[in-house]
Formats: C-alpha cells, structure tokens, sequence
C-alpha cells in the first residue's frame, strides 16, 4: 500500500529510519515528491548484473562507453536532488549529449533499464525519460514476465515491441548492436540477448 505524507514534522523521521534501517535504498524523488521503491530482491539485483554485463560487453569501453547499475539522471545541475530517477542499468554511450556531473548525470542516458519491483509501475516514469532525452528504455516485468521496448520518438517513448514467454518476440535495441527476447525456462523465463555483428549471447 502507497502512503503519502503531508504531514512536515513526521516525514522527517519516516526519511530517516528508512535511511537508518536502509542505507543502499533506491529511493527517488519525482518533483520534489520521496518515492520510496522496493527494495530489489536477489532475482532483480542479478538480472541488473547480469544485462549490465552484456552491456559492458557490446559497448566500446575504449571510447569511453559507460555501463553502470543505478545511475542518478536528473534534468538540472544544480537542486538535482529534487528530481532524479534511477533506472536499474543505464547506458551513456561516448556521443551522448548528456552532462557528467559526478553525483548525477543531467540527461537521460541512450538505454535505460527498469526491473519492475512489486507494487511499482516502470512507466510512470517515461514522460521523465523522454524528457531528459533517454533513447531507449527496457522494462522488464516480472508479474506476469515480459519485455517491454519503449524508443524515443517525436520527443515521446513509444512502445515498439513486446516479448513473452509465450511469443519469444525479438526485439531489437536502435542503441546497441543487441536484440533481446524472453524465452520460457525454470523456474523463470530468462532474458536471452544476442549481438547483432557477432555471435555472441548472454542471458539474464
């Protein structure tokens, strides 16, 4: 269940026992507004790891290509902590336009991962993406499981395709020389990620 404090004297206490009892939280704030997400579970913390791998993989690291997992992207340099997101992979690619400003990066990265967590919804966070100029976003849902691929087009993030376990669609990234599709396995579909030049696969 969502809560929504109005109430000035108690949030500061929710904030800080949330930092006390949680000091690596993803939390997020959306104009001004904490949204606190769930913590991401050991499946979620392994999926990150392991499509930022094949990221890290696919890049030219050479030409100071960026991989992280969890990156802070807010739309201002100063006062940035009072907007940000942070997508669960990110990917800033040597010809980005986005700003590095070490703390954060003012921008939206050219692929953005979103790993949905229960009781969260990735998309809510897409007009924020297309805003900062993200070019491409992967939500993976988990609940049922999913792919969905969103790309930046007329200045919005357009879905452009969806993979199941069931249809095992292809769909192919315009950033990175990758395709990704979600194939049936146990005890869960898994992410499998192909390269577009070369034969090389990983899965998530």
């Amino acid at each position: 269940m969502a809560v929504l404090i109005h109430d000035p004297l108690f949030e500061p206490q929710v904030r800080a026992e949330r930092d006390r009892l949680f000091p690596n939280n993803r939390d997020e704030v959306w104009e001004g507004v904490l949204v606190m997400a769930p913590l991401p579970n050991n499946e979620h913390q392994f999926i990150a790891q392991d499509l930022a791998f094949a990221f890290a993989c696919a890049v030219n690291r050479a030409a100071r290509d960026r991989v992280q997992q969890g990156a802070n992207v807010s739309d201002r340099v100063a006062g940035w902590t009072d907007n940000y997101r942070e997508p669960d992979v990110a990917v800033y690619l040597s010809t980005t336009k986005a700003k590095d400003c070490g703390t954060h990066w003012v921008g939206g990265p050219d692929l953005a991962v979103e790993i949905a967590s229960p009781g969260e919804d990735p998309r809510q966070k897409l007009d924020f993406y297309a805003k900062v100029n993200t070019r491409e976003v992967l939500i993976v849902d988990r609940d049922p499981w999913a792919l969905e691929l969103y790309q930046l087009q007329g200045g919005k993030l357009e879905l452009v395709g969806t993979s199941d376990a069931t249809t095992s669609t292809v769909l192919v990234s315009s950033v990175l020389p990758l395709t990704f599709a979600l194939r049936p396995a146990a005890p869960r579909p898994v992410i499998r990620l192909a390269h577009t030049a070369k034969p090389d696969e990983w899965a998530a």
